[in-house]
């Protein structure tokens, strides 16, 4: 799910902004872990450009499965991922 947030809503840093909504970097995104586990977490890329942060917001249900083939268990779309969205806009 994208989600956009204009840079002039902003009262922070998105650093700043990420840690107040419960996200942590992870190397070029942010995560949001439900769970001791580290899963299912929130994942989040992020995109800028002049005016905006546009979120690519999923939610990884499991650790990634690599072998011969590449399995990712990413939701991006659904009631979870779309509350998710709901509460980092709140945040604004």
């Amino acid at each position: 799910m994208k989600v956009k947030i204009y840079k002039s809503d902003l009262r922070e840093s998105l650093h700043n902004f990420m840690r107040k909504c419960g996200y942590m970097p992870f190397h070029d995104s942010y995560i949001k872990n439900l769970s001791v586990s580290g899963y299912p977490r929130f994942h989040i890329y992020v995109v800028e450009s002049e005016t905006e942060f546009i979120f690519n917001l999923h939610i990884d249900q499991k650790r990634p499965s690599y072998g011969k083939a590449t399995a990712h268990s990413g939701e991006y779309e659904g009631k979870v991922v779309e509350d998710e969205a709901d509460r980092i806009v709140d945040f604004l």
